[in-house]
């Protein structure tokens, strides 16, 4: 499987950790499924161009977060987490995304009930958006 991660040299926060916060993300995200195997430590490395054990670290990381298994002699796996990591994990990146939104409306003085009515109005948009797509899909498959 190609594990897309960027790594950036001079942000400040450590590589190992990077890594970490990008495959949780592609977890929480779905985009990575319960099963699904992980590149070994030294193929990751070397795409990213970093040290093994940095990848590895990063691994050790995932595996005590409950968030990869491995498998002896067999690869790393992403864990057979049931829901409710995954939803901690979900509810966890969706609150650091609320605050920063929360942080920039206030810098742009947009009020809370503004705030709220514009989520409200986008997520009316984007669920008949989905309406619209499912309902195409099924004429199409009739």
């Amino acid at each position: 499987m190609v594990l897309t991660i960027k790594i950036t040299a001079d942000d400040g926060v450590p590589i190992y950790l990077q890594i970490v916060k990008q495959v949780r993300y592609l977890i929480a995200a779905g985009r990575l499924q319960p099963g699904d195997e992980l590149p070994p430590i030294r193929t990751l490395a070397q795409q990213l161009l970093i040290n093994p054990n940095t990848v590895a670290r990063a691994y050790r990381e995932l595996e005590v977060a409950g968030l990869l298994t491995k498998r002896q002699g067999a690869g790393t796996y992403v864990a057979e987490m049931g829901s409710p990591l995954a939803h901690e994990e979900r509810i966890r990146i969706l609150s650091e995304r609320a605050d920063a939104l929360l942080a920039e409306a206030h810098q742009m003085e947009v009020d809370l009930d503004t705030l709220v009515e514009l989520v409200r109005t986008r997520a009316t948009g984007i669920e008949q958006e989905r309406s619209s797509q499912q309902r195409l899909r099924r004429e199409r498959d009739e």
